[in-house]
């Protein structure tokens, strides 16, 4: 299990259908972890990746109201904006209210089912661990959410606010003038509680086994500090519960060039002071697809500086991606042994 590490994680995200497809081997490619989407992983790609020297970690989709079209059939957990409205998807994503308990008894009946249906896998990733929002594309999209009963009822309990009666773009706007701070506060204690409770399902079933997040990479004053503000993301706050933080470093898509990712390692090791030895740990996410086009060098170089610094491991969005692209599966084999040979593997 997780408890004997490799001291550099050389990983993949993405199911290996393709890869295998084309008759190729996981561990001649130098890869010892493969991250799934949990819905398409099964007992017998668990076993197949270990025989091929891999840990395997399931992705977890923790806040993403798309999933069993949950929010569309059921409307109480549908976020609401500040002016009392339904929001709109983020592009392709649709968030849940995270205070909503059916939803989350919904959710967390999801982890326990996989953690039962596959009881040996070495750890969970939470996926969309914010409030609802566009953090993976060029020009993201934000709203000021939630203001349905639950979670107007649920904020004032936990800070103490009383909240005028009104109309809801009324009781936003008062919130906003008279108790910003707190509403921010209480918006990450949420998240916060959700990542408590998964940490506590997983290490019930299996205390060996990793928690991780995948995580929008923003630095704390990115645009004015959004990434607390709106996503409610405290990446202190989380700390407690989460083993290794897994920042997607899509350069591409975000718009940056391949420099960010040797300096957003280098900040969030710094920032968070991650331990050179021990938990929290640092296994950044970098781009591989292309949205827009990635060359095998360009991909070759943000592997390898995702695994520079504090960073104990790296993987790529996704294999699939890299599986189509034999200048991609080059560098991916050329960057992973060298990250062994440096190991002493």
């Amino acid at each position: 299990m997780a408890r004997d590490l490799p001291s550099m994680i050389r990983g993949t995200y993405g199911h290996p259908r393709s890869f295998w497809e084309r008759g190729l081997r996981l561990d001649d490619y130098g890869v010892n972890a493969v991250f799934i989407h949990g819905a398409s992983l099964d007992q017998a790609t668990v076993e197949r990746a270990r025989a091929e020297g891999c840990l395997v970690f399931a992705e977890f989709a923790t806040l993403n109201g798309g999933y069993g079209d949950y929010v569309a059939t059921h409307p109480e957990a549908h976020p609401i904006d500040d002016a009392g409205k339904p929001v709109e998807p983020a592009t392709w994503f649709m968030g849940a209210c995270p205070t909503d308990a059916g939803f989350r008894a919904y959710r967390l009946q999801a982890l326990r089912d996989l953690l039962t249906q596959l009881p040996s896998i070495d750890g969970v990733w939470m996926d969309y661990l914010h409030w609802h929002a566009q953090f993976e594309d060029p020009y993201p999209i934000f709203a000021k959410t939630c203001f349905n009963s639950s979670c107007l009822t649920a904020f004032q309990r936990w800070s103490g606010v009383t909240v005028p009666d009104g109309e809801v773009k009324e009781r936003s706007e008062w919130i906003f003038m008279h108790a910003a701070r707190q509403w921010e506060d209480w918006r990450v204690s949420v998240l916060a509680d959700w990542a408590r409770q998964i940490h506590e399902i997983v290490k019930e079933h299996n205390p060996q086994a990793l928690v991780g997040n995948y995580q929008v990479a923003w630095k704390d004053e990115d645009l004015a500090g959004v990434r607390r503000r709106c996503l409610g993301l405290d990446f202190t706050a989380l700390a407690p519960y989460v083993d290794v933080y897994s920042p997607m470093i899509y350069h591409g898509r975000s718009g940056k060039t391949p420099e960010y990712i040797a300096e957003y390692v280098d900040y969030f090791g710094e920032q968070y002071n991650l331990p050179a030895d021990g938990f929290p740990r640092l296994w950044p996410i970098v781009q591989a697809h292309d949205e827009p086009r990635i060359e095998p060098e360009e991909f070759a170089r943000v592997l390898t500086d995702g695994s520079s610094g504090r960073s104990t491991g790296i993987m790529m969005f996704t294999l699939d991606s890299v599986a189509k692209d034999p200048g991609k599966l080059e560098a991916m084999r050329r960057v992973y042994h060298k990250l062994s040979a440096a190991a002493g593997e």
